[in-house]
């Protein structure tokens, strides 16, 4: 029961509570609209052209007379892929920088720390425009340029925390007994850092998901086959000042999402610390009446 307090702690928090609900809230919509949406995402009518909200277009329709909810059901499917895909690129390259850059020889250990520092100044976007200016716009050059970006940061904040841990007893111990570096850490250095990766794997969720929205608007993101809230948005902006509540629903999906993940990352970073936990608890102890 111990291995699950921090998530006790997490639900607890009322910023983890909600970017919980807000997670699990988008993932369940993605996973119901690979099968079912009220209409066909990509159906296009003409009669039904900006339909107001209503029975039974319960959110309206655009200027293609496509349901719009059912693009953004349809578009939540595309927001998880690109958070996932973008963690798990981030993961792969955090966990290889930050492992060169702690266990490997001294020159090694400082190569891999100029790359970090040079690569951490290229902002997210710029990233993915140069990648999309060489391989095109796609979903993938998202998810790269997102990892890429997003695992140059992980490794920066994990390599000085697998350096300490570097250190333990339990470390110098598998040393002794033979474990080779990376043997030790897959065994114990990883499960040590492992909060750390998981609160910088939820903001590059949400990074991801920001990127996505906005590389798709610019034309760099999503192809106009692929349901994408970012499209969605590029396509209603030009009619604001005529149906402006259509606007709402894609640019409120996103800032629920984006908000979302970044408060689950800050419920998780005090959940999974217990310094901060202790902090927290010392401010809201309550004053003793005589």
């Amino acid at each position: 029961m111990t291995r699950f307090a921090w998530l006790r702690r997490l639900w607890a928090l009322s910023t983890g509570r909600f970017g919980l609900i807000v997670a699990a809230s988008i993932a369940v919509v993605a996973l119901v609209a690979r099968f079912w949406t009220p209409f066909d995402p990509q159906r296009v009518d003409i009669a039904d052209r900006w339909a107001p909200p209503g029975w039974p277009h319960l959110l309206g329709t655009d200027g293609s007379g496509r349901d719009i909810l059912s693009v953004l059901m349809a578009g939540a499917g595309t927001t998880v892929w690109v958070a996932v895909g973008a963690a798990v690129v981030a993961t792969v390259i955090g966990i290889v920088l930050a492992a060169l850059g702690a266990l490997t020889a001294r020159w090694l250990r400082e190569s891999v720390a100029v790359l970090v520092d040079i690569l951490i100044a290229f902002p997210v976007l710029i990233i993915a425009m140069m990648i999309s200016a060489v391989w095109g716009g796609s979903l993938w050059v998202v998810i790269i340029s997102v990892g890429i970006g997003f695992g140059v940061n992980v490794a920066r904040v994990t390599r000085p925390e697998l350096r300490r841990v570097l250190h333990s007893d339990f470390v110098l111990a598998g040393r002794a007994s033979g474990l080779t570096p990376f043997q030790n850490l897959w065994r114990h250095l990883l499960p040590n850092v492992a909060p750390v990766f998981i609160v910088q794997l939820s903001w590059a969720m949400a990074v991801a998901v920001l990127a996505e929205a906005g590389l798709s608007y610019l034309g760099f993101g999503a192809p106009v086959t692929e349901p994408s809230w970012g499209l969605l948005l590029k396509d209603l902006q030009a009619y604001i000042t005529v149906y402006p509540l259509t606007v709402v629903w894609p640019g409120l999906a996103i800032t629920l999402t984006v908000l979302g993940l970044n408060l689950l990352g800050d419920g998780l970073r005090e959940a999974t610390d217990p310094t901060l936990s202790r902090r927290r608890a010392a401010h809201h102890v309550p004053a003793v009446v005589a």
